[in-house]
């Protein structure tokens, strides 16, 4: 469990990172997986309502895949229907100014195989990330890796 302040996101970071370089998945698929819950955990705090005091973060590691769950007891998600944007009226904006807020669950996509996301006012928000992963050459795990 972690509480909900800014400087739980780079413990998490660390955390998940050591365990999964430790165990042996390779370099790409630890980079992927801590973007995506990375985004995940910050949604938590900038979505999740003042009486979100934590979030769990679980992770599960298979032979061919890994599985991180972003889970806190908030009053659930909120999806709007999305509005069609009128373009830009400066096309030569450059990317580094464009918003970066809404941004998340595309990243998240972009990262991993698999997002779901459930939600409910009853039992708070629940994203899992799912990422098919290599091992690398010295994984301690190596009997993971000959199935894989």
């Amino acid at each position: 469990m972690f509480g909900c302040e800014t400087l739980s996101v780079p413990v998490m970071r660390r955390v998940l990172g050591d365990t999964l370089r430790r165990l042996g998945v390779d370099e790409e698929s630890v980079y992927d997986l801590l973007l995506a819950a990375t985004e995940a955990c910050t949604n938590v705090l900038r979505h999740g309502g003042r009486e979100v005091r934590e979030y769990a973060v679980i992770a599960s590691l298979g032979p061919v895949a890994c599985q991180v769950q972003v889970a806190d007891e908030g009053p659930g998600a909120v999806f709007r229907q999305a509005r069609r944007r009128e373009p830009a009226a400066e096309p030569d904006i450059p990317i580094a100014q464009l918003p970066e807020s809404g941004r998340g669950l595309a990243v998240m996509r972009a990262c991993v195989d698999k997002v779901t996301l459930d939600s409910s006012p009853e039992r708070g928000t629940v994203v899992t990330l799912r990422k098919h992963i290599r091992w690398s050459q010295d994984a301690p795990l190596r009997h993971y890796r000959a199935v894989s």
